[in-house]
């Protein structure tokens, strides 16, 4: 795989010029212009925010790129897929609503908004993936797969698990309907420490499965039947007691890597070291 061609700008605008006209050019720049649009699809992947934050593009941004693929004879249209974890996007209707209130809909970004996986998360299509390791196949929204072209519009996000999220998390993870989601999550069910749990209930108000329950003791307990792997409760939990427990499979599969990674790090140490051998007997 060749190295990506990456354009960036600045937020400098001078006098006459905007962020707007200036992500218009970028786009240009990128190639934008080259993809054969006309009469096609255009599903434009991003991320409507949650309601009461602000970590989202903004929907002038959004109706940038709508305008420039509208251009093109395209008919483009902005879209997502419902959550795994309770909020307000976990499913189409309030989805829809969550967008509007934060911006997004035809009069502020030119085109439609379209929840790709459907009112309950359920609308999908199970997509092959060649030489997957984890994933053997993929659960994406319907929308995204019937769509012509596409495009992911996404923003720069810390994560508590990679470090930062970005086009990779936007379409990997954000693309895929909840079952797809609860596919990709599935490293290890969550187990409860109960000599941590002091029984505030707060996992149990966050859990959208109605899986977790008490016992006598106030401790928290986990129904593995309901309970759709999402880890809400390994993140809300104030004591930090409830933490995923991997299986078997999944411990072999991780020491497999971690061999794997030792083994092409030796190799490439390896081949610096003779790299560097040939050039000193050169020099003598």
């Amino acid at each position: 795989m060749e190295a990506s061609k990456v354009y960036y700008t600045d937020f400098r605008c001078p006098v006459g010029t905007s962020l707007l006209e200036k992500l218009r050019r970028v786009c240009i720049a990128a190639g934008i212009r080259d993809i054969d649009m006309d009469g096609r699809f255009v599903a434009i992947k991003m991320h409507f925010g949650e309601l009461g934050n602000l970590a989202f593009l903004r929907p002038n941004y959004a109706k940038v790129v709508a305008d420039l693929c509208k251009e093109q004879g395209g008919m483009p249209f902005l879209t997502d897929c419902n959550t795994l974890y309770p909020g307000s996007r976990k499913n189409a209707l309030e989805h829809l609503n969550c967008a509007q209130l934060n911006g997004f809909w035809p009069m502020t970004t030119g085109c439609q908004v379209i929840i790709a996986d459907g009112l309950r998360g359920t609308d999908e299509v199970e997509v092959p993936v060649p030489n997957g390791e984890y994933c053997k196949t993929a659960k994406i929204g319907r929308a995204i797969m019937d769509a012509d072209v596409f495009i992911s519009l996404n923003h720069f996000k810390g994560h508590e698990a990679t470090g930062f999220g970005g086009a990779l998390k936007n379409i990997g993870m954000g693309c895929g309907s909840r079952a797809g989601k609860m596919e990709q999550h599935a490293a290890g069910k969550p187990a409860v420490q109960e000599g941590l749990c002091r029984g505030c209930h707060r996992c149990a108000k966050e859990c959208g499965s109605d899986a977790i329950t008490y016992n006598a003791e106030n401790k928290a307990v986990i129904d593995y039947d309901k309970c759709k792997n999402c880890k809400m409760c390994t993140k809300v939990c104030p004591k930090g007691c409830i933490e995923p427990v991997p299986t078997e499979e999944e411990k072999a599969k991780f020491k497999e890597m971690q061999a794997k990674q030792a083994a092409a790090a030796k190799a490439k140490a390896e081949a610096a070291k003779q790299a560097a051998e040939a050039k000193a007997a050169e020099d003598k």
